[in-house]
């Protein structure tokens, strides 16, 4: 999943970067509250990490003209501010979760999961089709109980699909979930990695719908 990152402390914004990256997420970083909105507003994003303190735009206006223009996105604050008036602040703007520094980058990742699996409708924290189980938070996948070994990248596809099961996803809109602003994709990217997947897990779980994209269907066997 890719996630904004809004933050102007560089040292800060680093590790949280970092240790989002470990924990999974594809993670822009953005340090002002300008280009935040613009990010926001145009490209996709699971969530939101946004920091109050930003230098022009402060981090409570760019969340409330998010929210003006109907913008849905999940967004938890995380800031150094931990009087209960700011945090009620926060909340009534439009924010989903607010977390106050120094915290746990642990903790920062499950919340980010939590976010997003509410936004998408889903109330348990693993995702079952068929004979799949995946864990996002342990990050492994079992079919009829034996784990399943992939790649980071692998697992973040397969993710995106079982999310959205029953909708069919663009090869761009997958490509959204594996890879940052400026990487460079190469053409047959998510052709490789499908071919991988349906190799480890079985072919007909990942149906190809020629001309759109690619489609694991929500009621499956098991």
């Amino acid at each position: 999943m890719r996630i904004l990152l809004v933050e102007d402390d560089g040292l800060l914004g680093d590790a949280v970067q970092a240790g989002l990256r470990q924990a999974g997420f594809a993670v822009e970083w953005v340090r002002d509250g300008a280009t935040a909105e613009l990010a926001a507003s145009t490209e996709p994003f699971a969530a939101v990490v946004l920091d109050l303190g930003l230098p022009g735009r402060s981090g409570l206006e760019v969340l409330r003209e998010l929210r003006r223009r109907g913008n849905r996105i999940p967004v938890l604050i995380l800031t150094a501010r931990d009087a209960v008036d700011d945090r009620i602040q926060g909340l009534d703007a439009g924010a989903d979760d607010y977390a106050v520094k120094p915290f746990d980058l642990g903790e920062l990742a499950a919340r980010l999961r939590a976010l997003t699996r509410r936004a998408a409708g889903l109330a348990s924290p693993t995702l079952t089709l068929g004979n799949l189980v995946l864990d996002p938070a342990g990050r492994t996948v079992t079919a009829d109980g034996v784990p399943v070994l992939l790649s980071a990248r692998e697992f973040a596809l397969l993710h995106a699909l079982m999310r959205q099961a029953g909708k069919v996803l663009s090869r761009s809109q997958l490509e959204e979930h594996l890879y940052e602003w400026g990487q460079e994709v190469e053409s047959n990217t998510v052709e490789v990695f499908i071919h991988h997947l349906r190799r480890k897990i079985g072919a007909d779980h990942i149906r190809t719908i020629r001309g759109v994209g690619y489609l694991m269907a929500a009621n499956q066997q098991t």
